[in-house]
């Protein structure tokens, strides 16, 4: 009797260790999966990838130059009314939430007006927010390939002036040196709960 006990109890732990294992091993490997806010159809490897850009100082560069350090990446225009400088300034905020937490992060914007947004008007509007704000422009087929990668939309609406806008989605995606593309944000998300998943991410990298 003794031994049947001892012997459904040893199978017992070798049944939770089991499935402890499995659980584990359950999440695909995804050393990020205690961090994940949010979903993406097809994974997070379905979003982001290499681009070419011209950086606000005139110099082309590519993605790896510019995901030096985990990046908070939006795409937006200097024109642009009220969103754009909101999700913007929010973000300069986080990084420096995050600074005082001993995380160095960078914030970047790519323009989806390149024809109003020289490197110039872009060094000004970045400048202005976050001395580390990196300000990307480029061609038209620079900005569009950088978009399709990123699944972001955007369109000029009809205007018979200068004066015009853009439509656009309004997303800021996380980028890691290491890993690319690994969470994004909607515009609802606040200064803290971005500072503390970003935080989670940089920690598990």
């Amino acid at each position: 009797m003794i031994r049947t006990v001892a012997a459904v109890s040893t199978a017992a732990m070798i049944a939770l260790m089991v499935g402890i294992w499995y659980a584990t091993m359950n999440t695909s490997g995804d050393v990020f999966a205690q961090c994940r806010a949010s979903s993406v159809a097809g994974g997070a490897g379905a979003i982001g990838g290499p681009f070419e850009l011209v950086r606000e100082d005139g110099v082309t560069v590519t993605d790896a130059e510019v995901i030096t350090e985990p990046t908070l990446l939006y795409f937006g225009y200097t024109f642009c009314p009220d969103v754009c400088p909101m999700d913007t300034a929010r973000n300069a905020e986080v990084v420096e939430l995050l600074e005082e937490r001993g995380i160095m992060t960078n914030p970047a914007m790519i323009t989806i007006d390149p024809s109003r947004d020289t490197p110039e008007v872009l060094a000004e509007y970045t400048d202005y927010l976050h001395p580390r704000m990196i300000g990307l422009t480029g061609s038209e087929e620079q900005v569009k390939a950088a978009s399709r990668a990123y699944k972001t939309y955007y369109k000029k609406q009809p205007a018979e002036d200068e004066f015009y806008l853009v439509d656009h989605s309004t997303f800021t995606y996380l980028v890691l040196p290491e890993h690319g593309f690994v969470e994004y944000f909607r515009r609802e998300a606040t200064v803290e709960q971005m500072a503390e998943t970003v935080s989670c991410y940089v920690k598990q990298s």
